[in-house]
């Protein structure tokens, strides 16, 4: 495996990667690797996590996936012994497990656009399940794995947890207030469990991705053509760098904030990756 950029060694360590069938998370679950971690991959879809531990394995790295839901912990607890008996005790964990939902997303951005759009869904409209997935997913997903792989840090030197938000937490996005809400949500508590740990040896940091083209956004970004989308013109005259971020452009900030020696007196921020967004007014 090749080395990272930062010098951030992981070598030995385990490294728990929640939602690391996907894009984002299986990057990181492969740069980790390369950094010398032994790296559990849960996802609900398990044959999207043995995919990516499949080529860290042949890239000669150390990998087992594992069929995990976030939002089950006696099913975490049953992976987690897994992850023990295979790998050992829990150093990194990084808590990727997240995403919106249709049922919990408007179709206006504003109010009075309502009579301009056929069939519109508006706020009034918003399904409680779907709302409640949103939340339950990126909050509850966040903290029912810290709870269960955070005990094996516990006075143990290096632990550190890093959770995935969004620049929506700062500034929430229009169609999206429940992933808005919960992505905050994921902000606050990260401040919180970084000082519940800070007497016990674990750091606890965030990243806030800004504009990202995924799987999951691609139809709201472009049309069928390619051409983008009102929304995506939006975003690019938001971004003072004009343009959307690429996924290699997330590395960095991870591996600093993991890495003991660099970062070993930060705890409890949350660090944007957006192009300046959050930064510009719009003026």
């Amino acid at each position: 495996m090749e080395n990272n950029v930062l010098n951030t060694d992981l070598t030995g360590k385990v490294c728990v990667i929640t939602g690391a069938g996907g894009a984002i998370c299986g990057m990181f679950a492969e740069k980790l690797a390369a950094a010398g971690g032994k790296i559990a991959l849960l996802d609900l879809n398990d044959a999207a996590a043995q995919a990516v531990a499949d080529k860290i394995n042949a890239a000669g790295g150390t990998a087992r996936a594992y069929k995990a839901n976030v939002l089950e912990r006696a099913d975490l607890e049953n992976v987690h012994e897994r992850v023990k008996a295979d790998l050992g005790l829990c150093d990194v964990l990084i808590n990727g497990a997240g995403g919106n939902n249709p049922r919990a997303t408007t179709d206006n951005e504003f109010h009075h656009e309502v009579k301009e759009i056929e069939n519109c869904k508006t706020f009034f409209d918003l399904d409680k399940a779907g709302v409640e997935f949103v939340f339950a997913l990126n909050f509850l997903g966040t903290l029912l794995p810290t709870q269960v792989f955070a005990a094996d840090m516990l006075e143990r030197e290096g632990g550190n947890i890093l959770n995935i938000a969004s620049m929506n937490a700062y500034t929430p996005l229009t169609k999206i207030p429940a992933y808005s809400g919960a992505k905050a949500a994921v902000v606050n508590f990260t401040e919180w469990l970084a000082t519940y740990f800070a007497g016990s040896g674990i750091r606890v940091n965030a990243i806030a991705p800004g504009f990202f083209v995924g799987n999951q956004n691609r139809g709201l970004l472009f049309n069928e053509d390619g051409t983008p989308t009102p929304r995506t013109k939006k975003i690019l005259n938001g971004t003072p760098m004009g343009r959307f971020g690429e996924l290699e452009e997330l590395v960095g900030a991870v591996l600093f904030l993991l890495n003991n020696r660099a970062a070993s007196f930060i705890t409890g921020v949350c660090i944007p990756i957006d192009g300046g967004f959050s930064a510009y007014s719009g003026v």
